[in-house]
């Protein structure tokens, strides 16, 4: 089974189970503490914190996944790769354990040719934490796996947490037994690598308060709403699937390996070196592309520094397996080799190829991707033949050195003559020097110096390694660079000087374009229907930060000659580095060129909506904090035309009274019409004012302080309007909770306010009407009309619980005779709940007691069919087990279902037209294998 026929059949499982089914993330990752999405889990990170409400209750996909942690041992090992893939289902405050756990095994059980992986279900086994009673519980008896094949494992094989306070919960793990050639028995306690993990199942059910490690942690209580995260190695199941040892094998990575193979001329399984250095290429070629696909641009800062480190090492073990003659003294390819041996654009194709099943982009944007590696492979033949003579000099002057000083002759000591004992050593800083300026592999330094008969000062190379890595976290922490490389950045910054924001007094003027990037390299000139970034001397537009969304508007520059120049509609505005303001936009008419004079305008009116959003948030938090206390801090905000959002901490809901108490106050500041000041300030001094810092915020030594009269004063850097009347009005829609101790409020601002309380108004008039009731009274006459309507239900539940009662005494006289065993089965008119049949299949069970009996009904509570199955003791005595039936039953409805051995219950999938057919099916299912059991007398 291919691995894009295992994407396939995993997300059509979990699409028939109601989920969403969304794409792949970019493996560039949006949260600034990581360059890459390094687990399944990590776009969903948001929802999981519940910094962010999910737009769907379920969700499955497949994630793209890159970790470098472990580079040096891609090759070495089977099981250490760059590049790889998560299945993936989500439940947000959905389903749960009784639901999932079942849905693992059907998918993992479920034959081939009926659309799952075929599994035998004796070679799979469960893991559980000992406390987990609830996870044993459904595999143990609604599943139907045996006692001995799950096994209890402690907090660090079953527990997850995100290793910092926040969700956390206990995980069953799903195992593959491949067999004694692989190890011993004993199951996953065992031994690991005969009993292979192939799913996780984590359901995160604590907040917690503490985490110190893995298994040392405190629970503060349980989550508001439980979630599901399941993660399933793509990679690992294909291996499985397709009969192969390891991830090296598997269809998309072995074209790679094999192709790359044929062309220099070597056998895979030959020898370990070998064999080492065609996983390395298979590995990082496909990386690769998948990085490039995704934006990522070789260069020597942050995710272009890891794209150009995995091509430069697939080359450098290209050129190993190519056996190229050897020159000079530096053990590299003679140059005509160098020059010659250009084999990544054919593994790029390949790998391509291999991919694009799963992902289609791949082939219309291979044009780009071939470019892009052609050129870094085109660079690093330049590269190696000059890392080649700087290495070789550098080794000149270790010998020269380091001979004076093993011969006595006076002058530095051994160590500053690179001698270390009796040994020349390259060191560190050459080592270092050699591979972050001339991009050499510090596996070619070390092979290249040993060939040489030096040593190279490892341990002080990986110091300095470990040193730019600290400052290349620190910087991707501290700038949003989207995907442009920040040594452009910080050159255009260097050549053109900070940008000069004018937006606080002017909302156009006259400047000078300074810089113009095109795919985030630097361009002369972009034409018409170019997406362009625009660098200014000086601009009016403000740049997102702060919570409030970037101006938008329109950038005019001139021609050459003082003819007709360009016009660029700026729809984003970002300030990547800090001095440094990005305008992005699309040159709509003529051609922008750098140098041009130029004139900004922003968007008067958006700018003005967005001001009035970012005043009424300083006051509404302002309000808040008098309503709660200061505990009520800001946790977040968003400030668009005419709408707001205020995250703040809180211990729980907000009362409607505060509310309506806070939405009051505001607005009788702005009927005060206080004057809205701001002005610069020493922090020290500010914070003495009284002015609000946010948290998480960093602040110069000076900062901008805005206020509000004498009512509010904050830290701020946003826009706003000049008196507090200008704000119109302030509505405030609700408020809820994104998390733990955090609450969102959400408020309209302005015209917007107006529109909205407007359109209240008139639907409280239709509403009046209807009801014939004065406004006042209509709190109290829905109230009514709602307790007469569920009373009304609540009857006609009782009534069709009665009438189906009713009928349960000739349901149980009409039972069809099977081999001694009472079978009926009956379908109950659609819209009876699910409670009902139920309560219905009980009671004729009940009714039978005098015989074995088994019991099946099924309806349609509402657009899907439900069955239940009940046994009474003496037809389980024969081996009829009511959950078994009802997996039967429920899978020719098109779903599935579990319970225990005397009652169980499933549902199907919408079935339309279809229902009545599909559930005379299922009933015929179950008196068949009644049938069968009834008449061999009993099962073993």
């Amino acid at each position: 089974m291919e691995s894009a026929e295992i994407v396939r059949r995993f997300l059509t499982f979990f699409e028939q189970q109601d989920h969403a089914i969304v794409p792949s993330a970019s493996l560039v990752a949006d949260d600034p503490t990581l360059l890459f999405v390094v687990a399944g889990m990590q776009p969903f990170k948001p929802y999981l914190l519940g910094q962010q409400t999910p737009p769907w209750k379920r969700v499955a996909d497949v994630q793209k996944c890159l970790r470098t942690l472990d580079i040096e041992e891609v090759g070495k090992t089977t099981r250490h790769a760059t590049f790889f893939q998560m299945l993936g289902n989500w439940s947000f405050g959905d389903y749960f354990k009784q639901e999932m756990i079942p849905w693992a095994w059907e998918l993992l059980t479920r034959s081939e040719s009926d659309g799952g992986f075929g599994f035998p279900e004796d070679r799979l086994w469960a893991t559980v934490l000992p406390d987990d009673t609830e996870s044993f519980t459904v595999w143990r008896h609604v599943v139907g796996l045996p006692e001995s094949r799950i096994q209890f494992r402690g907090l660090k094989d079953n527990y997850w947490h995100m290793g910092v306070p926040g969700p956390g919960g206990p995980c069953s793990e799903i195992y593959y037994d491949r067999g004694p050639e692989y190890g011993r028995d004993g199951g996953p306690e065992a031994d690991e690598d005969r009993f292979l993990e192939i799913w996780n199942c984590v359901f995160m059910e604590d907040v917690l308060s503490a985490v110190r490690a893995k298994d040392d942690f405190d629970v503060e209580g349980p989550l508001p709403f439980k979630n599901v995260d399941t993660g399933m190695g793509l990679e690992r199941m294909a291996s499985i699937l397709q009969g192969v040892d390891n991830l090296y094998e598997i269809d998309t990575t072995w074209k790679i390996l094999d192709r790359a193979a044929e062309l220099t001329e070597q056998k895979y399984g030959a020898d370990h070196r070998t064999d080492v250095a065609l996983r390395v290429v298979a590995d990082h070629v496909r990386s690769a592309v998948m990085l490039v696909d995704d934006g990522v641009l070789p260069s020597n800062e942050a995710r272009g520094y890891v794209l150009r480190r995995i091509l430069r090492r697939s080359i450098r073990n290209l050129r190993t397996l190519s056996g190229g003659q050897r020159g000079g003294g530096g053990g590299m390819p003679s140059r005509r080799d160098a020059e010659n041996e250009r084999y990544l654009h054919e593994l790029t194709a390949t790998a391509i190829g291999a991919m694009a099943p799963q992902f289609p982009e791949l082939s219309a944007d291979a044009a780009k991707i071939h470019a892009v590696i052609d050129a870094e492979e085109a660079a690093f033949a330049v590269t190696l033949r000059t890392g080649t003579a700087i290495f070789d000099a550098a080794v000149g002057e270790v010998k020269r050195r380091g001979g004076a000083a093993l011969g006595g002759v006076a002058g530095p000591g051994p160590a500053e003559r690179g001698v270390v004992g009796s040994r020349l050593e390259l060191s560190g800083d050459q080592a270092f020097q050699l591979h972050d300026t001339y991009g050499f592999p510090i596996d070619l330094t070390l092979e290249m110096a040993s060939e040489q008969g030096l040593a190279v000062d490892e341990d002080g190379f990986r110091r300095l390694m470990a040193e730019q890595r600290r400052r290349a976290k620190d910087d991707s922490r501290a700038k949003k660079t989207g995907n442009l490389d920040i040594s452009v950045l910080t050159a255009l910054l260097e050549q053109s000087g900070k940008v000069t924001f004018t937006g606080y007094e002017e909302s156009s003027g006259d400047a000078t374009v300074t810089g113009l990037l095109v795919n985030g390299a630097t361009v002369p000139v972009a034409g018409a229907g170019t997406e362009v970034e625009v660098v200014l001397d000086r601009t009016p537009f403000y740049a997102e930060g702060g919570g409030q969304l970037a101006d938008t508007g329109v950038i005019k520059t001139a021609g050459p000659t003082g003819g007709a120049g360009s016009l660029i509609k700026v729809h984003d505005v970002q300030a990547p580095v800090p001095g440094l303001i990005v305008h992005r936009g699309v040159v709509t008419e003529g051609e922008a060129a750098v140098g041009a004079p130029a004139y900004a305008e922003i968007d008067v009116e958006r700018r003005r909506a967005v001001s009035r959003s970012h005043t009424a948030t300083h006051l509404i938090h302002r309000a808040f904090r008098g309503a709660l206390g200061d505990s009520a801090a800001q946790a977040g905000s968003e400030n668009s035309p005419g709408r707001l959002r205020l995250d703040f901490t809180a211990s729980g809901a907000v009362p409607p009274s505060v509310l309506r108490d806070v939405e009051d106050e505001v607005n009788t500041v702005l009927i005060d019409d206080l004057a809205v000041r701001a002005f610069t300030a020493p922090l020290e001094e500010a914070r003495a004012m009284g002015a609000l810092a946010l948290f998480g915020e960093k602040y110069g030594d000076e900062v901008r302080v805005v206020e509000v009269g004498d009512y509010s004063r904050e830290l701020c850097g946003g826009t706003h309007v000049v008196r507090s009347g200008q704000l119109g009005l302030v509505k405030i829609l609700g408020e809820s909770s994104i998390g733990s101790g955090v609450r969102r409020v959400e408020a309209l601002v302005g015209t917007d306010a107006f529109r909205y309380l407007a359109t209240e108004s008139l639907l409280v008039s239709q509403l009046s009407e209807q009801l014939k009731a004065r406004r006042e009274e209509l709190p109290e006459r829905v109230s009514a009309l709602v307790t007469r309507v569920r009373d009304a239900e609540r009857e006609l539940e009782r009534l069709r619980s009665a009438q189906l009662l009713g009928g349960s005494g000739d349901l149980a006289t009409a039972a069809e005779d099977i081999d001694g065993v009472a079978f009926v089965a009956h379908r109950v008119p659609d819209g009876t709940g699910a409670d009902g049949i139920r309560t219905l299949a009980l009671d004729v069970r009940g009714r039978l007691n005098d015989r074995p009996a088994v019991v099946v009904v099924a309806g349609v509570p509402a657009d899907r069919p439900s069955v239940v199955v009940a046994v009474n003791d003496r037809a389980r005595e024969k081996g009829l087990a009511a959950g078994a039936l009802v997996k039967k039953a429920a899978a020719a409805l098109g779903g599935g279902g579990g319970g225990r051995d005397d009652v169980a219950q499933g549902g199907g999938a919408p079935l339309g037209d279809r229902v009545s057919t599909a559930v005379d099916e299922a009933f015929n299912v179950v008196r068949a294998v009644v049938t069968d059991i009834a008449g061999h007398g009993g099962v073993a």
